[in-house]
């Protein structure tokens, strides 16, 4: 076998390579040479060839880029931004750090390398030679001084250098953020970046009170600082409810259950449903009997305190005529609530918001350490809502998604929805057995596929039939109940179509 043959099977099948690098071996030159002209591949950059006639050049490019840059610049450094985006800019910029300083155009990419140290243990290794800086070291160098700006600039804007510090604090906690400062003070001796060291040790001593919060830009991280650190990604999912709820609207449903007798009555059934969702079921009877003589079941105390608690919430009009005004109130409305929800329920802490994470299947809901701050900024949503309906399903869905207590997340949620209703005129809604699993299936669809389409049809539904549901006795509401077929549960065709 030949020396070219072998050669050649070095860099064979080519169909196999989308990209194929030229070499300064003019035996493998040659046959590139040969293979260029008999049509087998083509040239889209300075030393790099491809068999692949179909993409463009840029695209070919940008999907290989990491390859390219391990391959043809041996020991370079992805720093800079893009050791924290990983990514061109918008611009087409990449930056790295290497033994020269120079511009390198590639279709569709510029290279933008700078001369400086290389990698340094702890540096990240990604294709061939390439690396990227650690985080540390990323860090500080995006805190350096840049000419130009936007997506030209090395660095990328103070604010985003603010939100990964955030990140830190809120996946490592402040002992992450202390590690990472010692970290980079070692690294910033190294690499003579004791300046830049300065400014990140200010930025990290402002999110945890050390220093002043004027230091800081990012909502994120001035929201830490406070001492009210909220989940970025429930942000996202709220603010999308909040632009449904604004682009639709929505009809009026006036209460019709307007003495206090037949709110009463509303109020038994509003409690017994949302009981019942969460697994405390009861016997109609035996629930009539717990709220007539407001005793709760030997054999089921806390079960009977559960049903007794929403409805003395629910049934009082003047307690679910109370709305919160402000961030604060909110807090102090649903920790007032949740007291009086789960009175008998001690190990559930009520009247305090939950002390450790909590789930619902491969569902998790916001970190313990992020729930104030999460309700604090969804209210902004909230407060710049203004018909009942919106204001009622956007303050549901706050509550349920951020789950913030350790029991009656539920409840809760459905009763903060209510009291927003009721302080506007309108009927309240209950979620009958028969909706129960549209219900849950709508919120899952919204947290986890971030579409509220569903959510926002099961709501209305549900208050179109409550709003039929009224009488001055309990027997006519019963009545109404049970011909709309309230107390049952869905037929395994009606879930097939729910789930589709």
């Amino acid at each position: 076998m030949t020396q070219t043959t072998l050669l050649m099977e070095n860099i064979l099948p080519i169909h196999l390579q989308e990209i194929i690098f030229s070499s300064s071996d003019k035996l493998v030159s040659k046959q590139l040479s040969k293979l260029e002209k008999a049509g087998k591949i083509r040239k889209i950059a300075a030393r790099i060839y491809t068999p692949n006639f179909t993409d463009s050049p840029e695209t070919l490019v940008r999907r290989n880029l990491f390859t390219i840059l391990g391959r043809l610049y041996p020991g370079a450094v992805l720093s800079h931004r893009s050791a924290l985006e990983f990514q061109p800019t918008t611009a087409g910029h990449v930056f790295l750090t290497y033994t020269y300083t120079k511009k390198i155009l590639l279709p569709g990419i510029t290279l933008r390398f700078m001369q400086g140290h290389g990698r340094i243990e702890g540096d990240n290794p990604l294709s061939g030679e390439l690396y990227a800086s650690q985080l540390e070291r990323a860090l500080l160098e995006n805190l350096q001084p840049s000419r130009q700006s936007g997506p030209e600039s090395k660095t990328c804007p103070l604010s985003e250098v603010e939100n990964r510090l955030e990140q830190v604090a809120r996946t490592r906690g402040e002992n992450g953020l202390n590690e990472l400062r010692d970290k980079a003070r070692g690294i910033a001796l190294q690499l003579g970046m004791e300046a830049e060291f300065e400014k990140l040790n200010k930025l990290i001593g402002a999110m945890l009170a050390s220093r002043p919060s004027n230091l800081l830009s990012s909502p994120l991280a001035m929201a830490r600082a406070f001492g009210n650190p909220y989940d970025p990604a429930r942000m996202e999912l709220f603010e999308k409810l909040f632009v449904a709820l604004k682009q639709q609207e929505f009809p009026d449903l006036p209460e019709r259950n307007t003495s206090d007798r037949s709110f009463r009555n509303f109020a038994f059934f509003e409690a017994y449903f949302s009981n019942y969702i969460e697994g405390t079921e009861f016997e109609l009877e035996d629930a009539m009997h717990i709220i007539e003589t407001n005793l709760p079941m030997p054999a089921r105390s806390e079960d009977s305190h559960d049903v007794l608690g929403t409805y003395k919430l629910v049934s009082s009009r003047e307690e679910m005529r109370t709305v919160p005004e402000t961030p604060t109130a909110l807090l102090d409305i649903l920790l007032y609530r949740h007291k009086l929800l789960l009175s008998a329920r001690s190990s559930k802490n009520p009247g305090q918001f939950k002390d450790k994470n909590n789930r619902a299947g491969d569902s998790f809901f916001v970190d313990h350490l992020l729930v104030k701050g999460t309700l604090i900024k969804g209210f902004d949503y909230y407060q710049a809502l203004t018909h009942p309906f919106p204001k009622a399903a956007y303050m549901m869905f706050l509550i349920s998604e951020v789950h913030p207590f350790l029991d009656g997340n539920g409840r809760m949620a459905r009763v903060m929805m209510n009291a927003e209703l009721v302080k506007q005129g309108q009927s309240k809604i209950i979620i009958p057995t028969v909706y129960r699993d549209d219900y849950m299936v709508a919120l899952r669809r919204l947290t986890r596929q971030h579409d509220p389409a569903a959510y926002l049809r099961m709501l209305q539904r549900a208050h179109e039939f409550s709003a039929t549901i009224i009488g001055e006795d309990m027997d006519s509401m019963k009545i109404l109940l049970e011909k709309s077929n309230a107390f049952k549960a869905h037929d395994e065709a009606t879930l097939k179509i729910m789930a589709v």
